[in-house]
């Protein structure tokens, strides 16, 4: 009888324990775990391995592009297979997203292929846009760069190949303002698969090469150790003159800041005295920590120093870096906070993570850490709330209002469904397998809703804060 009750009971967990014949090992199926964090609408993505979401204003509607790592999936619009590339989605009504179209992207499982990366700017904003156009700045795969016309989202447009026989892509920037465009690239002859290339886009259709950029010792010709890949810049525009480059993923990350105006007219030789030229700052982090994200927080007051003569208003950087291993296979991949008040010497003032013991993460299966922040600027959340993904942890809201004590006042994990895709370790006998929530990026958008991807297929999840987490924000 006794047997029969454990019998049962594990049936009722949803299949806990080891199947011996393919080492899956099946745990619960977890409800979403939340605080102060609420599911406003999903979509499956059409079952993609999803990277980037970015969140458009056009006219009346509001779309939501997302990249994503490469993959061979049906498209049900159109019925035929795909390789993953780019989604299109109407999230005017966020709790009804409608799938409007799927560029494909390049062949290849992973980072091997698709189309990870998405920007978009309207004609009306970029100087020499058609004005009655929307276009979308987009990777295809390792190994090009393009633009396309997104102005009817459900009928997107090649307009252009910026440059394409590269060897490597991530997450680019794009000033709408100005039309430059920080691509992050692969080009021939550079020691590095990431580093960056600049182009004038302020007509799409028509890109202008400014240069070629990195750090010393990732250029062609030069010797010794090559430094770490970019990951991506930040730039603050013509006004804030200053971009922010993030390199390393899990190890050997730097922080770099850089004065826009010198990078863009400076010598372009990339000799290692002219790649310094535009340098202003540079934070070199330990060996096992790296800087996926470098997102600036400028202008702070700090509530603690309101007395103080000086040193009320500061400027910090947050600095995310990227888990890469499963089941915590690595040193702990994190947020590191950095006072940059002063440019020439930034320096750490502050961590956060997620306590592993609250959710046993690192039994979960996956990857459990950082690996980015948003990137948009709104005054809703800026300088108050960001928004951190956690891959299996899901997405993290942390108070920022006061950088040196960061704390996190909400979260939301979601449920796995039949979409997502396990996550395996070890080989022959020792392979098993894990299947669990990987958020991968997050991202706002001018409303203040959430938007977080998964990395293991499950898909897009739109999201809105509760409680006292929403009271912090600037709804008004």
């Amino acid at each position: 009888m006794r047997r029969l009750q454990a019998a049962g009971a594990a049936l009722g967990l949803a299949v806990i324990g080891l199947l011996l014949d393919n080492r899956i090992i099946a745990e619960p199926r977890r409800p979403p775990e939340t605080r102060d964090m609420e599911l406003v609408g999903y979509h499956d993505l059409q079952g993609r391995s999803a990277y980037q979401p970015l969140v458009h204003r056009q006219g009346a509607r509001w779309i939501a592009y997302v990249g994503h790592h490469g993959d061979l999936v049906r498209n049900a619009l159109t019925g035929n297979d795909e390789h993953n590339g780019t989604s299109i989605l109407d999230v005017t009504d966020p709790r009804t997203p409608k799938y409007l179209a799927h560029i494909p992207g390049e062949p290849g499982r992973a980072e091997a292929g698709g189309a990870q990366m998405v920007r978009v700017c309207d004609g009306a904003t970029l100087p020499r846009g058609d004005r009655n156009k929307v276009y979308l700045l987009r990777t295809l795969g390792n190994s090009a760069q393009e633009v396309w016309n997104v102005t009817m989202p459900d009928k997107p447009q090649r307009l252009t190949v910026i440059v394409q026989g590269l060897r490597g892509t991530h997450k680019n920037w794009w000033e709408c303002d100005s039309g430059i465009a920080y691509l992050v690239s692969g080009a021939p002859g550079w020691r590095t698969p990431r580093m960056t290339l600049i182009y004038d886009l302020s007509d799409p259709a028509r890109p202008v090469f400014i240069r070629a950029f990195g750090l010393p010792g990732q250029q062609p010709g030069a010797s010794g150790e090559v430094p770490t890949d970019l990951h991506g810049p930040i730039s603050t525009g013509p006004t804030g003159n200053r971009v922010y480059f993030g390199y390393g993923t899990s190890k050997g990350g730097v922080m770099q800041i850089v004065d826009r105006q010198k990078l863009l007219s400076g010598p372009k030789e990339p000799t290692n005295e002219n790649l310094l030229y535009p340098q202003v700052g540079r934070l070199d982090l330990p060996q096992n920590v790296g800087a996926h994200t470098a997102f600036p927080v400028l202008g702070v007051e700090i509530p603690e120093f309101r007395h103080d003569k000086e040193g009320r208003i500061r400027d910090f950087v947050v600095i995310t870096d990227e888990a890469v291993a499963n089941e915590c296979l690595e040193a702990r991949q994190m947020v590191w906070i950095a006072d940059i008040t002063t440019e020439s010497k930034p320096f750490g003032v502050a961590s956060w993570t997620v306590p592993e013991e609250s959710g046993n993460f690192c039994g979960r299966g996956g990857r459990f850490g950082t690996h980015s922040s948003n990137e948009n600027f709104t005054p809703i959340y800026y300088k108050r709330l960001m928004f951190f993904a956690h891959f299996n942890a899901g997405v993290r809201a942390v108070d920022i209002r006061d950088p040196y004590h960061p704390k996190e006042i909400a979260y939301y994990i979601p449920a796995v469904t039949d979409k997502t895709e396990e996550r395996c370790m070890g080989s022959g006998a020792d392979r098993h397998c894990k299947v669990a929530i990987q958020t991968n990026n997050v991202d706002v958008d001018d409303r203040g809703f959430i938007y977080a991807a998964d990395r293991a297929n499950t898909g897009l999840h739109i999201l809105a804060l509760t409680g006292t987490a929403r009271a912090i924000a600037n709804f008004q």
